[in-house]
């Protein structure tokens, strides 16, 4: 996503500027995680957009950035964007079972982002932008199959969603500059044109318990 940035930063800067500055971004909660705290993993474009997606929700307690799905053991965010990797941005999400259920999160998941899209997500291009729900047993394999097999039949969308439904292999945690992006840069061309907007989005279309 970072090579659009430079194009993106004059394109409605002050409107924008204002919108970054109106809303409020959730961060992760500072508390123990609880007794029961399950993990999730997901991959919808962008990690910078999928993190506060998931973090803007009751029950979960951080969504960390990262990268999975692919075969190089050692990922940076340099060789992850040559999509050599095999890697796409995903985001590891830690939430409370008994707040929010599993159910819910890929709910959030498909409504987050265009799960048409094969390789891509809005301007960002390559399979390391690819939407991917990596399940951990069969029970969520099942629930992300009955989500598309819903959506499907809804007519929402004309074309077929390619969304990947994939065992859960390994989550490499993204650099540290990744992490919070969005919160630290509000005004950066990419976050205030693409990542609030979206998440703005998000929220006005979602019926989710959301923190705030």
């Amino acid at each position: 996503m970072k090579f659009i940035i430079t194009a993106l930063a004059g394109i409605f800067l002050f409107s924008s500027c204002v919108q970054s500055q109106s809303i409020k971004i959730p961060l992760p909660e500072k508390q123990k995680p609880s007794a029961n705290e399950a993990v999730a993993t997901f991959a919808e474009g962008c990690f910078w957009h999928a993190e506060i997606v998931f973090q803007s929700l009751v029950g979960v307690r951080d969504a960390v950035s990262g990268y999975s799905g692919g075969s190089d053991k050692h990922p940076d965010y340099e060789t992850v964007c040559t999509g050599k990797t095999g890697h796409a941005e995903a985001v590891q999400v830690y939430y409370d079972p008994t707040k929010i259920s599993y159910e819910t999160l890929v709910t959030a998941f498909f409504a987050s982002m265009n799960p048409t899209e094969l390789n891509r997500q809005g301007h960002d291009e390559g399979t390391q932008y690819r939407s991917a729900a990596f399940y951990r047993s069969q029970t969520e394999k099942q629930v992300v199959q009955a989500e598309i097999k819903k959506l499907q039949a809804s007519g929402k969308y004309k074309q077929q969603i390619v969304t990947q439904v994939v065992p859960f292999t390994q989550f490499y945690t993204a650099e540290d500059y990744h992490q919070e992006y969005i919160h630290f840069h509000p005004d950066n061309g990419y976050v205030a044109n693409v990542s609030i907007p979206d998440f703005i989005e998000f929220k006005k279309n979602f019926k989710g318990n959301f923190k705030y």
